[in-house]
């Protein structure tokens, strides 16, 4: 469910707003709230693979979180997305940063997995009555879509558009996964293909060995 607001929030009135019951967390997009759904087994595998991958790698140089909610400018308003990986290298956020908070600065890296198996929302309209008891304004509900390619492809602009340096972006379905660039085009990886990234000194893999490290079968729906 989308909770749409007659008023769109401000960051400060979506920050206020009360926690989602059960596994249910939120974004900020275009001045709403959006739920984003709790991952599912196989969406949650796929993301221990690629978080190991990366802690190998930026051992000392940086921090890689799930989950890890991000303050961001999209359109020219307050975004707060809610990236499936991110990392952060100390050069942009100093170690010695710890705040219990959103990621304040715009990370190097954002990984988003695009699952069949875990993105049509389920929830029940609770979290409703939680808007309605911190904000005045009137809202509606609609049901939030399942994800696409080309929408993930527009969110990783968007990404890109506010200095993120590197969108990584899963498909599940076709077990690939496209490199979106600030300054070059995009390039997907399949197969035994090498994936490599100047953001990470040696590290190397292909996609199907994240996909068979993750034991994820070929069918999935």
């Amino acid at each position: 469910m989308i909770l749409q607001a007659k008023n769109q929030l401000t960051l400060q009135e979506f920050l206020n707003l009360p926690p989602g019951e059960g596994d249910i967390t939120y974004e900020l997009v275009d001045g709403q709230a959006i739920p984003k759904m709790s991952p599912k087994f196989f969406h949650a595998k796929l993301t221990r693979v690629l978080l190991n991958l990366i802690e190998q790698s930026c051992e000392g140089k940086g921090e890689v979180c799930p989950e890890w909610s991000v303050a961001l400018t999209r359109r020219g308003q307050d975004w707060m997305p809610i990236p499936d990986i991110l990392y952060i290298s100390y050069e942009h956020l100093p170690a010695d940063w710890d705040e219990n908070e959103a990621c304040p600065v715009p990370p190097d890296l954002v990984i988003e997995i695009i699952s069949p198996f875990g993105f049509e929302s389920d929830a029940p309209n609770v979290a409703s009555a939680a808007l309605t008891q911190s904000t005045e304004t009137a809202k509606t509900a609609t049901l939030s879509p399942r994800q696409t390619f080309g929408q993930m492809a527009a969110k990783a602009k968007d990404y890109l558009d506010a200095k993120v340096l590197r969108v990584w972006v899963l498909d599940s379905k076709a077990r690939s996964i496209t490199v979106f660039y600030s300054d070059a085009a995009p390039q997907t990886y399949m197969g035994e293909e090498l994936l490599t990234d100047s953001l990470f000194e040696g590290l190397q893999f292909t996609v199907e060995q994240v996909f068979q490290k993750a034991k994820i079968p070929f069918t999935t729906e």
